[in-house]
């Protein structure tokens, strides 16, 4: 029979470990590998999972959110978030403020904002007045275009492409140029000395699923816990058995869809028959792809660029059982964090988006509000993607439906909420959901790493100034300009 096992680490019998944005132990670095416990080398009592709010995977339950926020409309708010204190920055820094986009805004204002669970389609009389300074840089602080008296000679000139990043070099080297290529030097050096162990907090929450559970009750414990993935076990052969995340569920949603007659058999599925759905259905098998928490964070990085993972889990062997164990779980999100808060040379980033060309740009996803959601999931399901920023007639960006939005309108197995539009799916938001962050192409490196360290932020949607769609940034992308970017001439990926 499934069962379900739970196990806290290091940490107090009445406490949650608290959300990564308010607790600064979770991303500093850490002096020595931690302690492993008993409990660790048993296969029930090992896992990593991840937090459901902020859609990140670190293997705890979260803490309650201090932003303001609102039900999903096709209204415009202007939430202002709580300061995120980090123990190991020499400095501080308050939480981002995040304002409204005026369409009449020049590039050289604050760039764009970040929408709220709704955003506005409204006249400019709707629109705040007086709002904060935005968490990215000012266009008027962008790279100058001095040419260095001591760098080598220009490459050929040609036409300037369209796309962001692929223009052709036809300038001298400049000193932010140097300045970018240190530091990404920087921070491939930081990952290559520092091991997987160095990002897990000091304590931590660890659930991990056994492969003979209902895939109903998994879902329903996601719900309660309120996290999004979590490892699997399998009880017989006592060894890691991949790891369940959204997309698991977008499949059995798939399957439903195509077999309707098949709904009670749906909810007598195991996870371990995850793979006969996802054969039924054409879909690429669960997530298996793993490392040992001893390895340098690159390799950690590296794997799960390769594997296109949002995270990978950390297995261990047991030093007397000789057994895998589940330490945790790293995400994209906590290594992006964890360089952040602790490579001050983030911030020698500046060369804007529209000539590094880090996102997606072109044959984009999108919906509008009147979309079904079941098309949306198709689409999410289709090209492998967590995202569809939702648009009204004119292109203007309102909002984005999530893979995880699905979780919360089928939990308790109401199958019949994927026949509703992405407008009313996105009502059923709970009320902390904190919104969705935008940029320009003239935004940087150094702001962004910057509100990584601040906030939770899993994506953002690149805009220009009326608010039209331009392309989406995901931390995938982050992470593979920061580790495969060519530095002065070198290929990428050193």
């Amino acid at each position: 029979m499934g069962r379900l096992t739970m196990d806290d680490r290091a940490a107090p019998a009445a406490q949650k470990y608290p959300d990564p944005d308010q607790d600064e132990e979770e991303v500093g670095p850490r002096g020595e590998r931690p302690q492993q416990t008993a409990a660790a080398g048993e296969a029930s009592g090992s896992a990593g999972t991840d937090l459901a709010p902020g859609h990140d995977d670190a293997s705890v339950a979260p803490s309650s959110s201090s932003s303001s926020t609102t039900q999903p409309q096709p209204d415009t708010t202007t939430p202002t978030y709580a300061d995120a204190k980090e123990g190991h920055e020499s400095d501080q820094h308050g939480g981002p403020t995040r304002h409204h986009h005026h369409p009449s805004s020049s590039t050289t204002q604050p760039a764009a904002p970040a929408i709220a669970p709704g955003a506005s389609t409204g006249s400019p009389a709707d629109v705040p007045t007086a709002a904060p300074p935005h968490f990215v840089a000012p266009s008027s602080y962008l790279r100058p275009l001095s040419r260095d008296p001591f760098a080598r000679s220009p490459s050929a000139s040609g036409p300037t492409p369209s796309t962001p990043g692929q223009q052709k070099k036809v300038q001298m080297v400049t000193p932010i140029d140097r300045e970018q290529i240190e530091g990404l030097r920087a921070i491939r050096a930081f990952l290559k000395v520092r091991t997987s162990y160095d990002v897990l907090p000091l304590s931590y929450r660890l659930i991990v699923f056994d492969t003979g559970l209902l895939v109903k009750k998994s879902l329903n414990t996601l719900v309660h816990q309120g996290i999004v993935s979590a490892p699997l076990w399998d009880s017989q052969s006592s060894t890691f058995a991949g790891l369940l995340t959204t997309s698991d569920y977008l499949n059995v949603v798939q399957y439903y869809w195509q077999n309707p007659d098949a709904l009670a058999q749906v909810d007598q599925f195991k996870l371990n028959s995850l793979r006969e759905i996802e054969r039924a259905i054409g879909v690429a098998p669960i997530e298996t792809v793993s490392i040992n928490p001893n390895q340098p964070l690159y390799d950690a990085c590296r794997r799960m660029l390769q594997s296109r993972a949002r995270r990978i889990p950390l297995i261990d062997v047991d030093d007397e059982t000789q057994r895998e164990m589940v330490v945790s779980v790293v995400t994209q999100y906590r290594i992006l964090k964890f360089v952040s808060v602790n490579v001050k040379e983030t911030q020698s980033l500046k060369k804007p988006l529209w000539e590094i060309g880090v996102g997606t740009f072109q044959n984009l996803a999108t919906a509008t509000m009147d979309t079904p959601v079941m098309d949306v999931i198709h689409m999410l399901v289709k090209r492998d993607i967590s995202s569809v920023p939702i648009l009204d007639r004119d292109g203007t960006v309102l909002n984005v439906f999530e893979a995880v939005d699905v979780i919360a309108l089928i939990k308790g197995g109401d199958y019949e909420n994927l026949n509703l539009s992405v407008g009313k799916a996105l009502e059923k938001r709970s009320e902390d959901f904190p919104g969705i962050y935008t940029c320009t192409l003239n935004d940087r490196l150094d702001t962004i790493f910057d509100t990584i360290r601040k906030s939770r932020v899993h994506r953002l949607v690149i805009i220009d100034e009326r608010s039209q769609l331009k392309g989406l940034m995901a931390l995938s992308d982050i992470l593979d300009y920061t580790l495969n970017s060519p530095l002065d001439g070198e290929e990428g990926g050193e």
